[in-house]
C-alpha cells in the first residue's frame, strides 16, 4: 500500500518578503510629504511592526529601533535623553519620521543581505550590513575620578557639554555618571553637591559594546539594560562612548 505523504507548506521565497518590505517603505512616503497617506500614522505603525516580527523575528533588533523611532514622536527622544540638548534643526516629530524610514531601509537590506548568503535562518545583528557603533560614537573618553564632588561632576559635564561621563578610581573605569542621575540625586534626594561623591551616584559595571558592531545592537542592549549610554570597546579597550542622541541622529539621517 502507497504511503500518503503531506505535502510540505510552501516556503515564502525571500523575493516576496523584500518586494512586501519595499512596498511598505513606498507606503511610508507620503508621511514624509511626498504624496498624501491613504491610511493613519498609527495604522501604519501597526502594519509596519506586525510585518517586520513576520519577516524578520519577534526578538528583532530592527523591531526593537522601530518602535524606538515611534517613542520619538510620542515622547520626544530628544529631549529624554541625558545628553545635552543638541539641535538638529528638525523638530522631533520630523525626527522621529525619519527615524521609521531609516529602519525600513534596513529591513530591506537585511533581507538583502540574508538572500546574499543564501540562509534565510541568519540572525539579525549578526548577518545585518549596516554603519557600525565606532562610526557614530562619541571618540572623545571623558571622566573623573569616583572621588570627585556631585557638583564637580556637573561643571565638567557642562564645561565638555556631555551628558554622561565614566568615572575612575584611578586605575580603571569602575562606573558611569550622567546629568539625570545628578538631578536625581541632588534635587529628588535632596543631597548636597558639594560634599556628595561621585561613587555614590555612578551606574556600575560600565556597561560596553563593541565597535565593530551593528549600530542596532546598541538600540537592543539600550533597552534590555535600561541605559542610554554604551561605553564602545576594541580588543578590550574603551574607545569612544555611543549615546541615544548618537543613534537617534543616525536614524534621523543628520550628520
Amino acid at each position: 500500500m502507497a504511503v500518503r505523504t503531506t505535502p510540505s507548506k510552501p516556503r515564502v521565497s525571500l523575493d516576496r518578503n523584500i518586494e512586501r518590505m519595499r512596498k511598505q517603505l513606498t507606503e511610508f512616503a507620503p508621511f514624509l510629504g511626498k504624496g498624501k497617506p491613504t491610511r493613519s500614522l498609527e495604522e501604519f505603525d501597526l502594519e509596519a511592526e506586525r510585518l517586520i516580527e513576520e519577516l524578520l523575528g519577534q526578538t528583532s533588533d530592527l523591531l526593537h529601533a522601530y518602535e524606538y523611532a515611534e517613542l520619538g514622536e510620542a515622547a520626544g527622544l530628544v529631549n529624554m535623553t541625558d545628553e545635552a540638548p543638541e539641535g538638529t534643526g528638525m523638530d522631533s516629530e520630523r525626527q522621529s519620521l525619519l527615524q521609521r524610514g531609516r529602519v525600513l531601509e534596513s529591513c530591506v537590506s537585511e533581507l538583502e543581505s540574508r538572500r546574499s548568503a543564501g540562509t534565510k535562518k541568519s540572525k539579525v545583528g549578526r548577518t545585518l550590513k549596516g554603519p557600525q557603533i565606532a562610526e557614530h560614537m562619541s571618540t572623545e573618553v571623558r571622566d573623573l575620578s569616583q572621588d570627585a564632588s556631585l557638583r564637580q561632576a556637573a561643571q565638567l559635564m557642562q564645561e565638555w557639554k556631555l551628558g554622561s561621563l565614566l568615572v575612575t578610581d584611578r586605575q580603571s573605569y569602575v562606573g558611569i555618571i550622567t546629568d539625570s542621575a545628578l538631578t536625581r540625586e541632588v534635587v529628588a534626594k535632596g543631597l548636597d553637591p558639594n560634599t556628595t561623591l561621585v561613587k555614590s551616584c555612578m551606574r556600575t559595571p560600565v556597561a560596553t559594546i563593541e565597535g565593530d558592531r551593528p549600530i542596532i545592537e546598541a538600540v537592543r542592549m539600550m533597552k534590555e539594560r535600561a541605559t542610554r549610554h554604551l561605553a564602545v570597546t576594541q580588543d578590550g579597550q574603551i574607545i569612544g562612548v555611543i549615546s541615544v542622541s548618537n543613534i537617534l541622529r543616525y536614524y534621523s539621517g543628520v550628520a
